[in-house]
Parts: C-alpha cells; structure tokens; sequence
C-alpha cells in the first residue's frame, strides 16, 4: 500500500506545490505516495465560514477553534498518526522521518494564525512536529519539508539505497565532501586518495571528514554521536 498523506489546511490549494515536481513529483505520478489537501475552512458552520476566534486570557493574534478543526479531522479519512507542525514540537529529524516512513500515511494539519486550541491537540491525539527554531506564517511550508524527507525514502523513490545510507544523518554523522569533475578547477584539485581507486582508503577518507565536520558544525550531534559509541 502507498503512502497516504492527508493535509488539512486553510489553504489547500498550495499543495502538492513543490511536492509535484522533480523525486517526489515523480513519485506521486508513480503512485508510489499519495497526497490529497482539504480545506478547514469547508467544516466551518456559520455563514461567515470562521475557523478562528480572540485567544482566551487575551493576547495577540488568532486561534484555530477547536470544534471546527475536529470536525475536519474526524469528518477527514486518513491513514497512520496525526500530526500538527508547531514551532513547540519535537524537532523533525531523520530517524522519524524513518519511523513515518514505514507507515501507511499520516495526516498533517497545517496551523495558522497564533496557534491551536489545546484542548483539540488532546482529544485528537496530534503529534506536534516542528521543522526548526523559527516562525513560518504557517505550516503548509513545514508540511512539505516533512513529506519531501518521508517520500525520498519510501520504496521505488529513490535510485540507489546506497546514497541514502550516506547522507547526512543517517547515521548520525553530517556528510563528507563531494567532488566531480573537472579534476582541476580554479587552482583546485579533486583530493588525490578519491582518484586513487583504493576504495576502502576513501572509504577511511570520507569516515573522517565526516566526523570531523559534524564535531566542528554540530557539537550537539557530535557530542549524541561519541556517546552512543561507548
């Protein structure tokens, strides 16, 4: 069974968006993954068609009214966990976007104006996912950034497994350099060992690279990465 995403948002139309060109693009055409938006604002009851109301206790900005965005995710059929990309979630990472992966869909909520209510975040059991230490305007950019990382590793997507075992992350390590030709280019030349044909000296090579820049770009990474060794 494909993957299934699920997006509920007030602005369905961005999809598929970047998602609808180039691996994942090609994908969705292949039927490898599915994506199907749906627009909060259609579960609204009034006439007006309001999804938001002033935020209790005051304060600035906006929130996404409970009964509505239950509505749409109950009245929504969808596959695998729930989950609403916030700026206070766990942070996106490649071991679950690995975890997501392996499931038959997920349905993402795409938030907007200050937040959400709470208490919908509760009874609707909505995993909060956040992209990054930074505000979007909303999460449908968040949404595409978290599908993008998921469909390069369903089945049949990617061209060789082998690039993904040596991508940054993977195993916890940032990626090593990477050259082509022109073996010399402004002065620069390829790093003779990659030349070499010795494959198990560039496979040393680019170990090292990789543990040195992760120790000097990503302490944090380093410092997870050295601990889980011993």
């Amino acid at each position: 069974m494909a993957f299934a995403a699920t997006i509920l948002s007030l602005f369905p139309e961005m999809f598929p968006g970047p998602l609808g060109h180039s691996l994942a693009g090609r994908a969705l055409k292949e039927g490898l993954w599915s994506l199907a938006a749906h627009d909060i604002r259609s579960f609204a009851t009034d006439r007006h068609r309001t999804v938001d109301d002033h935020p209790a206790g005051g304060g600035v900005g906006m929130v996404l009214k409970p009964d509505i965005l239950a509505a749409a995710i109950d009245g929504t059929p969808h596959a695998g966990p729930r989950l609403l990309m916030s700026p206070r979630g766990e942070p996106l990472s490649q071991p679950l976007v690995a975890e997501l992966a392996t499931g038959p869909g997920a349905l993402i909520v795409c938030g907007r104006f200050e937040g959400v209510d709470q208490r919908v975040i509760e009874r609707r059991g909505l995993r909060e996912v956040s992209v990054g230490d930074y505000i979007l305007s909303g999460g449908e950019p968040a949404a595409m950034i978290l599908l993008d990382a998921i469909v390069r590793l369903l089945p049949g997507v990617m061209g060789k497994l082998e690039s993904a075992a040596e991508e940054s992350f993977a195993d916890g390590l940032l990626e090593h350099p990477h050259y082509t030709k022109p073996n010399l280019w402004e002065d620069t030349e390829i790093p003779p060992i990659l030349l070499s044909g010795d494959h198990k000296a560039i496979a040393r090579w680019k170990r090292r690279q990789r543990e040195a820049l992760t120790e000097a770009r990503r302490p944090d990474l380093w410092r997870r990465f050295r601990h889980g060794e011993g």
